[in-house]
């Protein structure tokens, strides 16, 4: 498969949550998906024990389902003090961002039953650990934003959502989940509507690092 013109910065920058642009009537090649989730395993995990496993939803009614609750959970989403429209009403640099993050989050939330591919990278353990949780998410986080880069450099959208987590029980089921696989974040992925991302604003560097103490 030919990859975009990108160098390993321009990939890392542009990488974005891809909403509104996700194309939802365009098929997407489930051996491109392959493509995606095989550099995707190349992602480090503790002790290599690589106890991941990806789901690809390309079937319309379980799609749908799926849609229903994360739906579902987006409209509580949208209605909570922590919406991302709601923060920074403030600030006159931040707010109109925000209102178009908030925008773009109901957007998907309507839509996210009708994305062509929905990729759910999950990893299997009997138990949810009490103490190290970085340790044990660091085991398929990695591997997911990996998945998202690969799609990038093939044309293809995502966006890093977890709102479906509030119904992880229901779509466990939707899916035929064992009790021992857990979710990790849910990857709508389609073609773009074209492909010009650029890096976002953030925050200055200098207002976030620190050198040997705080």
């Amino acid at each position: 498969m030919t990859t975009l013109d990108l160098t390993p910065d321009e990939l890392l920058t542009t990488t974005r949550t891809v909403r509104k642009r996700l194309d939802l009537d365009r098929p997407v090649p489930l051996e491109l998906i392959r493509e995606c989730i095989e550099i995707a395993l190349q992602a480090p995990s503790g002790s290599n024990r690589q106890t991941w496993h990806w789901l690809v939803i390309t079937d319309a009614d379980k799609r749908a389902e799926v849609g229903e609750y994360y739906q579902r959970s987006v409209a509580q989403y949208l209605d909570s003090s922590g919406a991302a429209g709601r923060l920074y009403a403030d600030d006159p640099n931040r707010a109109p961002v925000q209102r178009r993050v908030g925008s773009s989050v109901e957007y998907l939330g309507e839509r996210m039953g009708q994305v062509p591919v929905l990729v759910l990278p999950c990893i299997r353990s009997k138990s949810l650990p009490t103490g190290n949780q970085g340790g044990f998410w660091g085991s398929i986080l990695p591997g997911a934003w990996s998945y998202m880069l690969a799609a990038r450099a093939r044309a293809l959208g995502t966006a890093w959502t977890t709102l479906h987590l509030q119904y992880e029980k229901e779509i466990s089921e939707v899916l035929g989940l064992p009790d021992d696989v857990h979710q990790a974040v849910l990857i709508p992925t389609a073609y773009t509507i074209g492909t010009d991302f650029k890096p976002a604003a953030r925050q200055p560097l200098d207002e976030v690092l620190h050198l040997n103490t705080w």
